[in-house]
């Protein structure tokens, strides 16, 4: 997996508690911010809401089905997937149903 330099600021408090705990467990910095950072993601994507609005998000065209995969997983993305092509293709198929 590649990285990414990202920039930001933090809280001074939490950047010297991520330094002690750093020290503490020897690790750096960035070790303890990512692992914080992939502890909360993975509590979101245990979290019924943030799901559905993930899903929103897909069926809004705003994250692409890699992203829907990552974050609820294969099966339940096909699923939704499955849904959109549905909602999508709502219009034509009324209109072929009007037609019959």
């Amino acid at each position: 997996m590649g990285t990414k330099r990202v920039n930001f600021r933090l809280p001074e408090e939490l950047v010297t508690q991520a330094d002690v705990t750093a020290e503490a467990t020897h690790k750096n910095r960035t070790e303890i911010v990512i692992e914080a950072l992939r502890q909360y993601l993975a509590d979101k994507e245990s979290d019924e809401q943030f799901r559905e609005r993930v899903v929103d998000l897909y069926l809004a065209d705003e994250i692409d089905d890699e992203m829907l995969i990552e974050v609820i997983g294969r099966q339940d993305a096909a699923a939704v997937k499955a849904s959109k092509d549905v909602l999508d293709r709502g219009e034509e198929l009324a209109d072929e149903l009007a037609e019959l």
